[in-house]
């Protein structure tokens, strides 16, 4: 086709002439936008341009709603006690001692300018703080014992659910309590007002478990003896041991923590099912497989006292029933060797005329349902009978929070009406040394985790009836790992031959 019929074709010079128009529209707007300026300065007065740049911002004020300017709440935080805030004069405010308890764990000693640092007694190995106030907690970012706090005048920032909080450490104008940290040191939190209902109502409450958390953790345990009616003094509980460091199969040991994970976040769905707030365990197995070592890793776990309750040494039902009573929340009742406490093994004769209804509502945890064979009445000579022992399992949990824990070493010798769910719910099989449980102890005497002769230790395992107590004297005999276990390797040899014999 020819190009000069194109061009001269009617929708083209259409086209053409279209676009002739839009540069020409386009050029005259330009030069009116560079003209305007000045022509409306010269054509204009001041006032009228004044006028109507005022009349613009007015409508776009109206159109547009006005920025939302941040308005600054801060609460003041003093320590009570008899300060000038103080509420109730004598009482200490509880959020303020939560509140240096929360803040020293936020403060990040490399951010800070300033701080304040104390090193408090013990190896910082859940000593905590002795002193039961609860204001200092050690640093992860400080070494061991060591406590970091603000310094008064000082600012630091927490980020809760998005929302910024600024603290700040402040000195009382007169008069205030002893604090460890700060003599007169009062704290002041702020935030944007918009988040009040937040601070008050998950911020605070957030501030106050975390620190109660913190103090159960890092308290010293204790274990307490039953001397006559009352509890002793107890004696501080350093066990070591850990669910890391037991010699257990794991699969049985995640399934334990988990159980006791489970226990402790259940309040409100014993409270709604009406049962007592309580667990049973029951620990059988040959002596030497760990039911002493299971029981401190569990204390050590939950950070709950240890009450050994020593049946030989209580004499009369009333006894039992005060020393029960008098046992905290938050605490681990053991009976060691429960078959050895019992002198009947069975309830083939129950003379007391108990239904079974009856024997359940020992298990609701309801004290009136306790019948004892009379106050004084005598345990036969430190012995327990059948139907002391069921409502000893009662009675411990007559409180909240509790965990019941029974030994032995012979569960057939037990009574079933003992060991049914309410009374030992979960039952614990502590066996000989298998093979991941004898990496768990290798690993804790020499630190590795393999060996040349792990795998004629592992073989040998399989066919030798072995405790932990006896492998963890066999690793203990020397320092050097070949030694030690080339001597546990020759003591299952030996052991093997004696069984044929």
């Amino acid at each position: 086709m020819d190009l000069s019929s194109v061009v001269g074709s009617p929708p083209y010079g259409k086209a053409a002439e279209a676009y002739k128009k839009a540069v020409t529209v386009a050029a005259t707007a330009a030069a009116y936008t560079m003209v305007a300026p000045s022509m409306s300065r010269e054509l204009l007065p001041d006032e009228l341009r004044a006028a109507g740049r005022w009349a613009v911002a007015f409508v776009r004020d109206r159109l547009q709603p006005p920025a939302k300017q941040p308005r600054t709440k801060t609460i003041f935080i003093s320590p009570g006690a008899g300060d000038e805030y103080s509420l109730y004069p004598g009482q200490r405010n509880r959020l303020y001692t939560a509140a240096r308890a929360y803040l020293a764990t936020n403060i990040d000693p490399h951010a800070a300018s300033r701080l304040c640092l104390a090193v408090r007694d013990g190896d910082g190995a859940g000593d905590g703080d002795d002193d039961g106030d609860g204001d200092g907690r050690r640093h992860d970012g400080a070494g061991a014992g060591q406590i970091l706090s603000m310094v008064p005048g000082d600012s630091t920032a927490v980020v809760f659910e998005d929302v910024k909080f600024t603290w700040t450490l402040v000195k009382q104008r007169r008069g205030s309590i002893d604090d460890d940290d700060v003599p007169g040191a009062s704290l002041m939190l702020s935030f944007d007002a918009e988040h009040t209902d937040l601070t008050l109502g998950k911020y605070v409450p957030f501030i106050m478990a975390t620190a109660e958390e913190m103090q159960r953790r890092e308290r010293p345990l204790r274990i307490y003896l039953n001397e006559g009616t009352s509890w002793g003094r107890g004696i501080s509980h350093h066990h070591p041991a850990t669910f890391d460091t037991l010699a257990m199969d794991p699969a049985q040991k995640q399934a334990i923590v988990a159980d006791l994970d489970r226990f402790r976040k259940r309040k409100g769905y014993y409270r709604r099912i009406g049962k007592a707030w309580k667990r049973g365990y029951l620990l059988y197995g040959p002596p030497g497989t760990g039911k002493s070592s299971l029981v401190a890793a569990m204390a050590n776990y939950l950070r709950f006292d240890l009450y050994d309750l020593d049946l030989s040494e209580v004499l009369y039902n009333n006894t039992l029933q005060m020393l029960l009573m008098a046992m905290p929340n938050k605490s681990i009742l053991v009976i060691e060797d429960i078959d050895c406490c019992l002198d009947a093994m069975s309830r083939e004769d129950d003379k007391d005329g108990k239904t079974s209804e009856q024997n359940d509502d020992l298990d609701s945890g309801n004290p009136s349902s306790y019948s004892y064979e009379g106050p004084r009445a005598p345990m036969y000579g430190g012995g327990a009978s059948m139907r002391q022992m069921q409502e000893l399992a009662a009675l411990s949990t007559s409180g909240e929070e509790r965990i019941i824990v029974f030994t032995t070493n012979y569960k057939d010798r037990l009574d079933p009406a003992l060991l049914r769910p309410g009374r030992m719910d979960m039952h614990i099989h502590m066996g000989y040394c298998c093979w991941e449980a004898f990496k768990t102890l290798a690993k804790n005497y020499f630190l590795v985790d393999d060996h040349a002769l792990f795998p004629e230790v592992q073989e040998m395992l399989s066919g030798v009836e072995v405790t932990p107590a006896e492998v963890s004297e066999m690793l203990l005999r020397s320092e050097d790992a070949d030694v030690a276990l080339q001597g546990f390797v020759d003591f299952l040899q030996d052991k093997k031959k004696g069984a044929k014999v």
